[in-house]
């Protein structure tokens, strides 16, 4: 298991700081460590080795190996078909992730271990977000509370972050202000590379209250991750309608801007253009 454990870990670490072809070499060796039979992973944990391919933009990847590992038999299946949900919503695959994502929250719940149900939750929240989004966010405010009553601060941020996409497409916009300040705020103190693909949101979220430039520039950021843009379809959406209303001149130039900047650069811009668009919601809701 230390074997597995370690390169796990490294393979983690890697692709948390943006290091992705590290993070794909570790995560091949520890995929071969399992496949040769020299480790059995408990709680269906070989599931999340192929997580790195997310932010590498290969979920293709994840989605195989997911496959295999539910072929071989690997104990607590559910927790490896949540982690195959997240591979297929990522992909664009929303009809396959639906699918399988049918009494999956009822066979997690069976489990009675809070990681899983909790991850669990968050999977199917975000592969029903489009075809059940009542569904989507109720499963998103469990899941936080049970991550939080757990004390699971890894899932908590992942709740925060999605649960700012769930009220930025269907709920409440000053809601979703304060989820992507939480997440934002999380995913840069822990120093986690996972705050890309939330600036890509804020960009797509930017983009529908009209705040192009902003949206273009925070953009540039969020691309520096090849998952990044691609992750979430408006994400990627949302660049195409930038170029259509700014020009290609133009957003080039506010992208390029957003890309030259730190993390820490960016973080504070975000945090400044959040209060902004935070104040004209509140003036307007008056």
């Amino acid at each position: 298991m230390c074997g597995f454990a370690g390169l796990y870990v490294m393979a983690s670490q890697c692709y948390f700081v943006g290091r992705f072809d590290a993070a794909i070499r570790y995560t091949e060796a520890a995929e071969k460590v399992i496949s040769t039979g020299g480790v059995k992973v408990p709680c269906g944990a070989s599931g999340f080795v192929g997580g790195a391919y997310v932010f590498a933009g290969q979920a293709d990847r994840w989605i195989q190996w997911c496959r295999i590992r539910q072929a071989c038999g690997d104990d607590l299946h559910v927790f490896i078909t949540a982690c195959l949900l997240v591979g297929l919503t990522v992909a664009g695959l929303t009809d396959e992730a639906v699918a399988a994502a049918n009494g999956l929250t009822e066979a997690a719940e069976a489990t009675g271990n809070p990681y899983v149900i909790s991850f669990v939750l968050l999977a199917y929240g975000l592969a029903v977000i489009n075809a059940d989004p009542s569904s989507s966010l109720a499963s998103l405010r469990q899941g936080m509370a049970i991550a939080q009553d757990s004390g699971n601060r890894s899932n908590e941020a992942h709740f925060a972050a999605n649960l700012c996409r769930h009220e930025a497409l269907y709920g409440d916009p000053l809601a979703a202000i304060d989820s992507f300040a939480v997440a934002i705020r999380n995913y840069h103190d822990s120093g986690n590379a996972i705050i890309r693909s939330v600036l890509g949101l804020l960009a797509a979220f930017f983009d529908r209250l009209g705040r192009y430039e902003a949206a273009a520039t925070i953009a540039g950021s969020a691309g520096v991750v090849p998952g990044a843009i691609t992750s979430f379809a408006e994400t990627a959406r949302a660049l195409t309608h930038l170029r259509e209303v700014l020009g290609d001149q133009t957003y080039e130039s506010l992208a390029r801007k957003g890309e030259t900047m730190t993390t820490a650069a960016m973080v504070t811009y975000a945090f400044d253009q959040v209060d902004q668009a935070r104040a004209e919601l509140n003036a307007v809701s008056k």
